[in-house]
């Protein structure tokens, strides 16, 4: 270390300023989002099979299925719900397995059963991450065009258009009508010219096509030959030749009417009131959101120009605008908190040079954090924006510490020159530097035992913080040293003493009166004790901190069986209370759709509402508003509230809902039953809202049982009777015509067949192989059917999962008080039993391994003591002290009403290597003035000598993480926890340092004074 920071001043400012100049380039540069691209170990199986009965599509489709994907090796839950013709199976795998070779091996079991499903079975598989969700929408809306003109427009102007875009995954078109060719048979005329429906089908099928002849060489040139008879038009398909009866050609319009009409659908969409067309924009995982959204913005003006002049396109949803919303409040309260710790230093030290220093060696380590974040491949999210925020109170330690060494040195002796002092101070804080740094940063390395969701997010932050630390170590040690000389030769800010007066430390004499009085300790210790005893049980408790996103997911389920426009006429009575709300900016709403992957029945959908930025009332008491109106106007309507990014984080995980209730057993009727009465004891409760027994109806159904034998008296098979029936029905797809690069369906219906009734169908009429006509009633037996509730399995074994969610009330709180009513009221048969899954579960996962790391951590840092001072009865008391300094997050959290969460947690276990951190420092002094005096007096001018950077860091790391604490902005409240636990800890921690600690070795070293006497 001889000369070091002088011999190598010029190369390590070089290294300062490529370090200052490349963060600034790099921070332009590195990828923004809101949370860390996290691959959720989930993958989603949806089977579509027509309109199965329930019990035959859990026996044909859902069982095969689900012991295929039970042999994927990393596989840990499987969930399904089987429903009338779809089931639903979610694979939830091992954290830190491969997604996309576990979704190979799946993918490759389907196939390998996929012989022994039944052949019309149509299944999908999807990666559960952000991306299969939306990040940007639009609304497409004209006066003028019709909702199938809008479809062209969308998927062909439109959607080409935005898919040029860097970073787009796919775009998709929700909503608007689609253009078909419908056949809408006559059956009198049919009948007259001996036509059937089949015959019409297997003219088209058959005798319309397009056909290679095969390549024939003619005066050396080679030609392919084409027999081409598709159908291209209305006309073509009008023309059809269906027979020559010997008297006349027999044409498709001598039987029918052919138009073109729009294909009937089951879902609604509606943006502000007014029905129109979505337009859903995916992003690519590593795509940056914040370019995107750009690039899409400048996209849309140029897509403007080209569009129809009636047509308009309007941004209803936008990502990127809550992420640069939460970053810059994360970003705000980071640079705030800097620039107040940074005054409080210039207080304390009243010297331009090291108030200065500070002011540069923070924004040179935050920079180099910024670099190495960017070279891992880490993207600034709320998670590393968030741990650098919380980080800012030890990065500041870390240099005042120095600094003030530093600077105290040269008050100790003002002739010396700065290389000298430098060195000297450096000299000796290096040995304790490298063991508070080493504390501070051991404390994070068991973090990764966390797993679940809270792992995935939060090892992001301790890994971030780890970098700070490590960053603002080699920043300070090598770096501000140099800083330090760089302002040597400049005046100092304030009036100094003359470099010949000699600045001494100035004995605390409180520190003896503590000294002498052990029992104010003792007192002072048992508080703490108590306060950690009274508190723990008292505690609200929840899972992840929840942020104010300003946007609501309103779902919302009509009765079984409800048709769309009344499912639509009941919704349009919702929007009349939404628009009312005045929080709310915009609305849009999906009808017979979801956002995101599942199955979509079509009384049923969700609400996307966007709240204005400057309102007087939070996302929750929004909520709370819509509730209370809709459940008092609309009581049919079942509704579930959430925020989109929580939603969209639920959707990835196991369960949507924070409270998930789940009954095994073996009968499902049992299930539903005991499902039911669970439900309403849990709606009683007091701030749990949103209940929902899990018991979903399928509507009702007419079953139609044809009579085998007369079907074969007049030589009509089953599948030509079932053909026949979907005809009268929702109609046949038969055929196909390519207009304007789309295949456009040829639908063969009959004339008003939407509107059919139960009575309707028993007097239609089914054309024998003749032609002739006869009745339905009379070849089957026809009848209405109660409709039948999903099914849905957990790991294959029948279960009815009732959920709910929290208003105002802690996950903990409302647990217990869940628990304690089911448990009394809620009487369950043999072989019958409840599990509490949802956040519950995994919050007691969560706390049962931070409960791991904390022990850890506190034995890492005890094992780091022991190895620094060899002493155990140090180590002992330094560990003691920290463990006891979580009394002080304890109490912050209990008075400010905020729960211990995984974040508050995590700032439970920072306190420990911070007390530990500042501890070093103390004994260190301790041992040193040993040599000199007694214990006591050592004790007093350790205390002494330590006592302006202990106030200083407290002070400074208060104040720097005060506006995260107070939670302003948007995202804010998302380490607002965390902040509130390190406050609550550096508050407890002087008494700590500056009291207890030095009781502690008093008690314990006492006896080497009366051992020294002796031996004099």
């Amino acid at each position: 270390m001889k000369n070091f920071f002088l011999s190598y001043k010029n190369p390590i400012s070089v290294i300062l300023a490529v370090i200052i100049v490349g963060g600034l380039f790099l921070y332009g540069q590195i990828q923004v989002s809101l949370f860390p691209e996290i691959t959720f170990p989930k993958l989603k199986v949806i089977a579509d099979n027509g309109e199965q009965p329930v019990d035959k599509m859990m026996v044909t489709v859902t069982r095969p299925l689900e012991n295929a994907i039970k042999q994927v090796p990393d596989l840990k839950i499987l969930r399904s719900t089987t429903s009338r013709g779809t089931c639903e199976i979610s694979a939830f795998l091992n954290w830190g397995a491969d997604i996309d070779i576990n979704q190979q091996m799946l993918e490759s079991r389907i196939s390998q059963i996929k012989n022994s499903l039944p052949p019309d079975v149509q299944i999908q598989i999807e990666k559960m991450n952000p991306s299969i969700l939306p990040v940007i929408g639009f609304t497409v809306e004209s006066d003028k065009k019709t909702p199938i003109e809008l479809n062209l427009i969308a998927t062909y102007i439109i959607k080409p258009f935005l898919s040029q875009i860097d970073g787009i995954s796919s775009v998709g078109i929700i909503g608007g009508k689609t253009k078909e060719y419908w056949i809408e048979l006559n059956q009198l005329k049919m009948s007259t010219f001996s036509v059937t429906p089949e015959i019409i089908r297997d003219m088209l099928n058959q005798n319309h096509f397009i056909s290679s002849n095969g390549f024939l060489s003619d005066y050396r040139r080679l030609y392919l030959s084409v027999t081409d008879a598709g159908l291209y038009n209305l006309t073509d398909v009008e023309n059809v030749v269906l027979r020559n009866d010997g008297k006349r050609l027999i044409k498709l319009k001598d039987v029918a009417d052919i138009n073109i009409r729009e294909r009937t659908e089951y879902t609604r969409i509606n943006a502000n009131g007014r029905q129109g067309l979505l337009v859903a924009i995916l992003k690519q995982p590593a795509a940056n959101l914040i370019n995107l959204s750009e690039n899409v913005a400048s996209k849309k003006k140029e897509l403007e120009k080209i569009l129809p002049p009636d047509v308009h396109i309007s941004l209803y949803y936008d990502q990127a605008d809550f992420v640069n919303k939460a970053i810059k409040s994360v970003n705000d309260s980071l640079w705030l908190g800097l620039l107040l710790a940074l005054l409080v230093a210039i207080m304390f030290l009243r010297s331009f040079r090291a108030s200065a220093t500070i002011l540069v060696t923070i924004p040179v380590t935050l920079l180099l954090t910024i670099i190495v974040l960017y070279c891992i491949g880490y993207t600034l999210n709320i998670m590393t924006f968030g741990a650098i925020a919380a980080a800012i109170g030890l990065i500041i330690d870390d240099a005042v510490v120095v600094v003030e060494q530093i600077h105290r040195t040269h008050e100790e002796f003002p002739d010396r020159s700065s290389n000298q002092l430098v060195h000297q101070a450096i000299t000796y804080l290096i040995p304790s530097m490298v063991g508070s740094s080493i504390s501070t940063i051991v404390i994070f390395v068991p973090f990764m035992l966390l797993g679940g969701v809270a792992g995935a997010y939060f090892n992001v932050l301790t890994n971030t913080m780890i970098i700070t630390l490590v960053c603002s170590f080699f920043v300070t040690w090598i770096g501000l040293p140099v800083i330090y000389l760089w302002f040597s030769n400049l005046r100092s800010l304030f009036p100094e003493k003359k470099k010949t007066d000699i600045k001494t430390i100035k004995t605390r004499n409180w520190v003896s009166f503590f000294l002498r009085r052990p029992v104010l300790s003792v007192l002072f210790i048992l508080f703490l004790l108590l306060s950690i005893i009274y508190i723990l049980p008292r505690l609200e408790t929840g899972f992840l901190p929840e942020m104010d996103e300003g946007s609501i997911v309103l779902d919302y389920k009509a009765p079984p069986g409800t048709t769309l426009e009344e499912t639509n006429s009941i919704l349009i009575e919702v929007e009349k209370i939404i628009v009312k709300i005045p929080e709310v900016a915009t609305y849009s709403r999906r009808t017979g759709a979801q956002m995101g992957f599942f199955i979509t029945e079509p009384n049923d959908g969700d609400y996307l509402i966007h709240l204005k930025d400057d309102r007087k009332r939070s996302t929750v008491e929004v909520i709370d508003d819509i509730r209370k109106k809709i459940e008092a106007t609309q009581p049919a309507l079942q509704i579930d509230f959430g925020q989109v990014i929580g939603d969209m984080l639920g959707d990835l995980m196991a369960s949507v809902q924070p409270i998930e209730i789940k009954i095994f057993g073996s009968d499902h009727k049992t299930l539903n039953e005991l499902a039911k009465k669970v439900a309403v004891e849990v709606e009683k409760i007091e701030g749990v809202e949103d209940v929902f027994d899990g018991v979903i109806i399928a509507g009702p159904s007419i079953e139609v049982i044809p009579d085998q034998q007369k079907l074969a008296q007049f030589k009509i098979s089953p599948s030509s009777f079932q053909f026949q029936l979907q005809t009268m029905n929702e109609g046949n797809i038969i055929g196909s015509i390519l207009e304007k690069e789309q295949m456009t369906s040829i639908r063969m219906i009959y004339p008003n067949s939407t509107k059919n009734s139960l009575e309707n169908i028993k007097n239609q009429f089914v054309f024998l192989s003749d032609g002739k006509l006869k009745p339905v009633a009379s070849l089957s037996t026809i009848g209405l059917k109660e409709g039948v509730a999903e099914i849905n399995r957990d790991n294959l074994k029948s279960v009815s999962i009732v959920t709910a969610r929290l208003n105002n009330k802690d996950l903990g709180t409302a647990m217990k008080e869940i628990q304690k009513t089911i448990d009394s009221k809620v009487f369950l048969p043999q072989g019958y039993n409840i599990v509490y899954g949802g956040e519950y579960a995994d919050q007691q996962k969560s706390f049962n391994e931070l409960l791991m790391i904390l022990i850890l951590s506190s034995l890492l840092v005890f094992a780091l003591m022991l190895f620094l001072f060899k002493d155990f009865r140090a180590a002992c008391s330094i560990l003691f002290i920290a463990v006891l300094g979580i009394s002080g997050s304890l109490i912050a959290l209990f008075i400010t009403n905020t729960p211990l969460n995984v974040g508050s947690y995590t700032g439970l276990i920072m306190i420990v290597g911070i007390i530990g951190e500042n501890a070093i420092f103390t004994f260190q002094q301790f041992t040193t003035n040993r040599l000199k005096g007694t214990v006591d007096e050592s004790l007093v001018y350790a205390i002494s000598t330590r006592l302006r950077p202990k106030l200083m860091t407290a002070l400074g790391a208060i104040i720097a993480l005060m506006p995260l604490a107070i939670g302003v902005g948007t995202g804010a409240q998302m380490h607002q926890p965390l902040a509130i636990a390190v406050i609550g800890g550096f508050i407890i921690a002087l008494p700590l340092l500056l009291i207890i600690l030095p009781t502690l070795l008093h008690l314990l070293y006492k006896k080497e004074d009366k051992n020294q006497l002796i031996n004099h």
